[in-house]
């Protein structure tokens, strides 16, 4: 959870866990990192209070550096806002983390560059574009000491978009707004946020709308639990494997154990991703959230 100071983190890190973080009317009640856990669809989560950054953290202030690297290695980033300061403070907030290289709600952008020795630049794209052309992209990779290569532009990107691609530093995470305490604000403003993308209205005071906070931010890490059975026993419905969305039981073979993928005879698969109850799957098969996998190997 990242934010200004004094917008209460603290107080949702201890609504959601049972972590006591110290929180006050003032401004820098959290000096370090504090960790709570979460239990939340039969999934174990983790959950970061970091200490309140300020206006000019990603240059160092406030030792805002090391905060905002934590959040580089998250899977999600909670941004805890004032609901009377929300909008200031999304701006400046998505400012300081895009200016160290994090990107949120963002995909990264479907550009291959493949280097070569020798042959110059040259550069194929699969949509008009309206921001780079050829010249231009020879330019920006040759600033960054790339003289040949074969370029892949799938879409109609910006500038900004190729460069970080030939950086290949950038960090894609999805974000969550968290307004806090709506119960200072009007209704109208109330619904005015919560219509607002990727973004969800709380207050931890009155302990309001907890329960699709924590919907919504399981929508946003993009997961899904996957059960196991074992030859001849029932499944274990208390401890899921999570994976990420778009997972293939190739995947869960991989999280096992390495050598199962070498050894893979054919997997059953229970739920929603199949037709038949159950069905024998291939390696390449994409699993639901919720299904049951039964994996055979050869010995």
């Amino acid at each position: 959870m990242i934010g200004f100071p004094s917008v209460g983190k603290s107080t949702l890190l201890s609504a959601l866990t049972d972590t006591q973080s110290r929180a006050a009317a003032h401004a820098f009640t959290t000096v370090t990192c504090i960790p709570g856990v979460l239990k939340y669809n039969d999934a174990t989560i983790q959950l970061l209070d970091l200490p309140g950054i300020i206006e000019g953290a990603s240059g160092g202030k406030g030792r805002g550096r090391q905060v905002i690297a934590v959040a580089r290695s998250s899977d999600l980033i909670l941004m805890v806002l004032d609901a009377s300061r929300a909008t200031i403070e999304r701006k400046l907030l998505t400012r300081e983390l895009y200016n160290v290289g994090i990107r949120l709600n963002r995909k990264r952008p479907d550009i291959q560059i493949r280097v070569r020795k020798f042959g110059g630049v040259s550069m194929t794209a699969l949509a008009p574009l309206t921001h780079l052309d050829l010249n231009l992209v020879r330019d920006i990779l040759s600033m960054h000491k790339i003289r040949s290569a074969d370029v892949l532009i799938k879409e109609n990107y910006k500038v900004d978009d190729f460069i970080d691609v030939v950086n290949a530093n950038r960090r894609y995470l999805p974000c969550l707004y968290v307004v806090n305490k709506i119960d200072t604000i009007t209704l109208n403003d109330v619904d005015r946020f919560a219509h607002s993308p990727h973004t969800t209205v709380i207050s931890c005071h009155q302990k309001l709308n907890l329960d699709y906070m924590l919907h919504c931010m399981w929508e946003h890490m993009g997961v899904i639990r996957i059960f196991t059975k074992p030859k001849g026993r029932r499944p274990d419905f208390t401890d899921p494997i999570i994976l990420p969305r778009g997972a293939t039981v190739e995947t869960i073979c991989q999280r096992i154990h390495k050598d199962f993928v070498a050894k893979f005879k054919y997997a059953l698969v229970w739920g929603t991703s199949v037709k038949h109850q159950p069905q024998h799957c291939g390696l390449k098969w994409p699993l639901h959230d919720e299904d049951v996998v039964a994996i055979y190997t050869y010995k």
